[in-house]
């Protein structure tokens, strides 16, 4: 049982606001104090260390946490459970994922050795569910039809923003038929990477709706967002304007003058918002999903989130 506020360990880490490990750990217990259960973070984030951090010597039947890894075989995944277990202090995980913000339908295909591998160990008891993260319709729809998926983490908002293979009308066709089939669905970007910020309440209400959705994973980076977001999840705020948000709308991805422009944020940037362009790479802030995966992509360390 998971609580419909999950912590989005995201913006916590090294890719967004860096904040450090005694902060986040401090944020996430005041998150459980609140009654909040459920934690959502990512190899590649680098924040499976502070859920570690908030919540070793604690009850682990208390806490649930969901992580991720992009690795497509058995063997690189293999590395990546036993780091998830390592970094989060833990002798199972809740929660694993396939990482495949950017595949289709074919991800079960590309990444047979990689699920065969978290198959393996939710067998072996170190993994309790085995799941997909992604911002595909036609993976979510292929993840409804797949026996050994349990879990599903599409990305939906209300603009329908960082949809891949399909509409946000097809998005959520594809969700309740994931729920029908079974499948525990929780929600990622639903305030489309901060584009919502002035109509929260209406965003996350929107997602709270859609048949099926059992959690919603919003993340926080300070004590006053995650009390607003409590009481809007609590239904203390019920429409925007009622109390002033604490989220800064400011924040915008930049690109230094160090860029060589070889790519390789472009391939990683899960939707579009990234060209090269004069040899160097250039954002589309208006798709930007502030997501931060394209500056552990940069070999120039020339991208940052601000």
């Amino acid at each position: 049982m998971v609580s419909e506020f999950c912590f989005g360990a995201l913006p916590l880490g090294p890719l967004q606001a860096n904040l450090s490990l005694q902060n986040s750990a401090k944020l996430m217990r005041q998150a459980f104090e609140l009654g909040i259960n459920f934690f959502d973070t990512a190899e590649m984030y680098k924040t499976q260390g502070y859920i570690g951090e908030a919540f070793k010597g604690a009850d682990r039947d208390q806490v649930v946490i969901a992580t991720k890894s992009m690795a497509s075989d058995y063997k690189a995944m293999q590395a990546s459970v036993e780091q998830s277990l390592r970094e989060l202090k833990r002798d199972y995980i809740d929660i694993y994922h396939l990482h495949a913000a950017r595949v289709g339908g074919e991800v079960f295909a590309e990444r047979a050795g990689a699920l065969e591998c978290l198959l393996d160990y939710k067998q072996k008891g170190y993994v309790r569910a085995v799941g997909i993260s992604t911002h595909s319709v036609t993976a979510t729809c292929a993840a409804a039809e797949q026996d050994e998926i349990d879990i599903v983490f599409p990305i939906i908002n209300k603009m329908g923003m960082g949809i891949i293979n399909g509409t946000r009308a097809e998005m959520e066709a594809a969700i309740a038929k994931a729920a029908q089939a079974g499948k525990g669905v929780y929600a990622m970007k639903v305030l489309a990477g901060g584009h919502l910020i002035e109509e929260a309440v209406a965003a996350i209400n929107y997602v709270r709706a859609l048949p099926g959705m059992v959690s919603l994973a919003v993340g926080v980076v300070k004590e006053e967002e995650l009390k607003y977001d409590y009481r809007i999840f609590s239904g203390q705020i019920t429409m925007d304007g009622q109390e002033q948000s604490p989220r800064r709308t400011s924040k915008q991805l930049l690109i230094s003058q160090f860029c060589k422009g070889c790519g390789q944020c472009v391939e990683a940037c899960p939707n579009g918002a990234l060209r090269v362009e004069e040899s160097k790479a250039r954002v589309d802030h208006g798709l930007c999903l502030q997501c931060g995966y394209c500056s552990p992509a940069c070999p120039e360390f020339a991208i940052r989130l601000i």
